[in-house]
């Protein structure tokens, strides 16, 4: 499967913990990050990540492209809970593309947890069907 994985500032170090706490998990699949967010995962795990823009230069808008095209399955999003004095139109349309594109969406760590592990059980395998750059479409383009 492939994992984005977003924090904001003052998420990173709950995302890091947690991204620690489920490292043998994590492992098994693509990881793609924000430029930091990449940095600090990567050094306290380990775990190879595709480091992206920074969020605020162009990260969350990659991620959000991966995701119209149906290339990413799981998106692990951790942002900022303080109000914001203004609407933040990147962070609302990233969260309507997953829905669009029925991608599963973790906005804090309680759901972050329930989506790995459905990741680890399988319970998310029907995305394989849909991401254009699983194994599975990948072996059936080889066939044709």
């Amino acid at each position: 499967m492939d994992i984005a994985i977003i924090a904001s500032d003052t998420k990173k170090e709950l995302m890091t913990q947690f991204c620690i706490a489920y490292c043998g998990i994590l492992s098994k699949h693509n990881l793609c990050a924000t430029q930091i967010t990449g940095k600090y995962i990567s050094d306290a795990t380990g775990l190879s990540i595709e480091k992206l823009l920074p969020g605020a230069t162009g990260g969350e808008q990659q991620i959000a492209s991966r995701i119209a095209y149906d290339e990413i399955d799981v998106l692990l999003y951790f942002r900022d809970t303080v109000p914001k004095a203004e609407f933040d139109e990147a962070e609302y349309q990233l969260l309507r593309l997953c829905d669009v594109h029925n991608v599963p969406v973790a906005t804090n760590i309680a759901t972050a947890e329930v989506l790995i592990c459905a990741v680890e059980r399988g319970d998310l395998n029907w995305r394989d069907f849909v991401n254009p750059r699983s194994e599975y479409n990948r072996r059936k383009k080889a066939q044709l």
